[in-house]
């Protein structure tokens, strides 16, 4: 039986691509039965989506502004997943709050990357905050998804020196290496870990 993945991206989805990389690579399908089945986005202008078409992987956009509320996007998005009957969905990018309905209903299976070592600098602006406040290291960690935003259960971590002279952006983009590299095998342990 098949184990699926439904990726939800925004923009350029390069931690979705990462784990579709590292499905092909460690012949996911083959030895556990996991593929990434779908690509979602908000945005029609998505250039994740173009990569995840090349890939062969179903894709779909349903743009929040025609929707008449939170709620309501909400909805169509986990109908949308829900056709994908999938075993894990995935965060990668996608730069919408969720309702709390939304994630309980995926409660246990929605998984999400942020670019700071949680519990520390939760939201936005995370490199720049962890420069400002004189940090010697930044990360990103993976968590599952709660109603509270960044706090759920933290299941991997990567650590990245602050250079001296770092600007957010050189900071980001180191982190960003490190994303790539723990976001597929959490996806992985995950699903391994609740056969």
């Amino acid at each position: 039986m098949s184990k699926n993945i439904v990726i939800l991206i925004s923009g350029g989805g390069s931690n979705m691509a990462a784990i579709v990389r590292a499905a092909r690579q460690q012949d996911w399908a083959g030895r556990h039965g996991i593929r990434v089945a779908a690509v979602l986005s908000n945005r029609q202008d998505a250039a994740g989506l173009a990569f995840a078409r090349e890939q062969g992987i179903a894709t779909e956009v349903l743009d929040h502004k025609t929707y008449p509320s939170r709620e309501a996007f909400d909805a169509a998005l986990a109908q949308a997943i829900v056709a994908h009957d999938p075993a894990l969905v995935v965060l990668a990018g996608f730069m919408r709050i969720l309702t709390p309905a939304f994630v309980e209903r995926f409660a246990g299976r929605l998984l999400n990357i942020h670019p700071s070592l949680l519990p520390a600098f939760t939201g936005l602006d995370t490199h720049q905050r962890a420069i400002d406040a004189g940090c010697r290291f930044a990360g990103c960690t993976v968590h599952e998804v709660t109603a509270e935003l960044d706090v759920g259960p933290i299941l991997d971590q990567a650590v990245v020196p602050v250079l001296p002279g770092d600007t957010a952006q050189a900071l980001a983009v180191r982190v960003l290496t490190q994303e790539h590299v723990i976001y597929p095998r959490a996806v992985l342990a995950h699903l391994l870990r609740n056969q």
